[in-house]
């Protein structure tokens, strides 16, 4: 199965994130391709609901169908939608394909109608000590989301 996610949001941040699992219950592959971020890392997360109605705000929290806490994408304490942090080249850009046996595209738990946000700031992974790294990772405001749909291709 495929998908793609389209992410806009009030800044210049933009992109593509394209969803691949094979089979129910193999690892999924994350084609992420973004531009127009600062340098350096940026949370990146899968949130629960594909609605943007109201800008990224409205994709409520990170998809948590265990209610875990936050952490890293390869921790065994983590919200299925903790996918860590991508890494924004000098000219802003992220070109990367993440690796993650938690998310699914099959099933109850398939994250297929759900939002993808790239956040301003590092993601902690529950590792900073403050309020929200255990909640969020402490990554800071939503810079561009897009919601999680099935690929014609």
């Amino acid at each position: 199965m495929k998908a793609v996610a389209v992410l806009k949001g009030d800044s210049a941040v933009s992109g593509n994130i394209v969803f691949n699992q094979e089979k129910e219950g193999s690892p999924v592959s994350i084609q992420v391709s973004l531009s127009g971020l600062k340098p350096g890392s940026h949370g990146f997360h899968i949130h629960e609901f594909g609605d943007n109605t109201g800008g990224c705000a409205s994709t409520g929290g990170h998809f948590n169908p265990h209610s875990k806490t936050h952490g890293a994408p390869n921790a065994q304490t983590r919200h299925v939608g903790d996918l860590g942090n991508v890494v924004a080249d000098a000219s802003g850009s992220v070109s990367v394909v993440l690796k993650d046996d938690q998310v699914s595209m099959f099933g109850p738990l398939s994250v297929i109608g759900r939002s993808v946000v790239v956040h301003e700031g590092v993601d902690d992974l529950g590792l900073g000590g403050h309020e929200q790294s255990l909640t969020t990772g402490n990554a800071g405001g939503r810079l561009a989301c897009g919601v999680i749909g099935i690929s014609k291709i």
